[in-house]
């Protein structure tokens, strides 16, 4: 199909009195036309920063893109001007943020800020651009979407204000949606619903995705291709099948080892798996390894907490940045 969207050693730091906080440090990834890649991670790691570094919406200062290439559609995006990003955003990329009642203005009608996005890129006018509305309210499934045009954020629940928060990103067809965590702040029920929204909308319009969340499950059943985030750094990234098959990098197993694991009756048949230690200070990260401190197989002198390794690729299309992957543990003790 083609890329659509290209990072290359995207480098994103803010420059804060305690420090400089390398938020993002060196990431690369790619994503093809129509396909979903899901990063994922725990809270920390740098996965919305660097939705917000494609986007261009970090606060400068203290934000600031000190490197690295963002490409959409073969156009550099680091590059632009402001004036020129407020005809990107919107119309070719647009996100979905995680928390609906933040991202919407609690002072305007629902249809207005639908209607404001449907003018401002489509130039369309009010009557036609209401009617828009309404069937993209109609589109992501709320009911007498006609009538709820008028009705303001707080009259909607948090599920449905995600979904008003969708109809906003899909309503000028961009080529790539970016979602932040969407189903964060939703009961499970509401969060299933949400994520087969999205899919289905991905499918219909023909997008890409990119889906940010701390969620091996979600991503198990949503993603095409999977790039785990630690520190800033992408650790691991291989097609999703691939990635839960075989995870090569030991902080993948540990995320994987996490998720409940529930026998014919419903009930958990292990106890859940913990990640000992804490993620290391983006102040000051280790010059080797970031997770060698958590990994149960950096021993003392290692190389791995010597030098920091490579992301390097094992298998076609699955890269690995360590020095113990598992298929080369595995070799050794063969």
């Amino acid at each position: 199909m083609g890329r659509l969207l290209e990072v290359e050693d995207l480098r994103t730091h803010f420059f804060t009195r305690a420090g400089v906080v390398r938020a993002v440090d060196g990431v690369d990834f790619s994503v093809e036309k129509g396909k979903t890649l899901g990063i994922v991670g725990e809270s920390g790691c740098g996965k919305s920063v660097t939705a917000l570094s494609i986007m261009r919406l970090l606060p400068t200062p203290p934000a600031r893109i000190v490197s690295g290439s963002i490409r959409f559609d073969g156009r550099e995006l680091t590059t632009l001007s402001e004036r020129e990003l407020e005809d990107v955003r919107g119309r070719e990329v647009a996100m979905v943020f995680q928390d609906p009642m933040t991202a919407l203005n609690p002072t305007l009608t629902i249809g207005t800020q639908i209607i404001e996005v449907l003018r401002r890129h489509l130039g369309l006018d009010d009557r036609t651009a209401r009617r828009r509305a309404a069937e993209l309210l109609d589109e992501v499934g709320i009911p007498r979407a006609r009538e709820r045009l008028d009705d303001y954020p707080h009259q909607f629940s948090g599920g449905m204000r995600q979904r008003v928060v969708i109809a906003i990103a899909i309503a000028c067809e961009p080529r790539l949606l970016i979602a932040d965590e969407p189903t964060t702040a939703l009961d499970v029920t509401v969060q299933a619903q949400v994520l087969d929204l999205l899919d289905d909308l991905r499918r219909e319009h023909e997008m890409a995705m990119i889906l940010i969340t701390h969620n091996m499950g979600v991503v198990a059943e949503s993603a095409d291709d999977v790039a785990v985030m630690y520190a800033g750094q992408i650790v691991e990234q291989a097609p999703a099948h691939e990635l839960f098959r075989r995870p090569e990098h030991p902080y993948t197993e540990a995320l994987l080892a996490a998720l409940p694991d529930l026998d014919d009756n419903g009930a958990r048949s292990r106890r859940l798996a913990a990640i000992p230690g804490r993620p290391p200070d983006l102040i000051d990260p280790p010059q080797a390894c970031r997770f060698a401190a958590r990994c149960p197989y950096a021993g003392c002198g290692d190389s791995c907490a010597l030098e920091p390794p490579a992301l390097r690729e094992l298998r076609p299309d699955h890269r690995v940045r360590t020095a113990h992957p598992a298929s080369e543990r595995e070799a050794v003790t063969a």
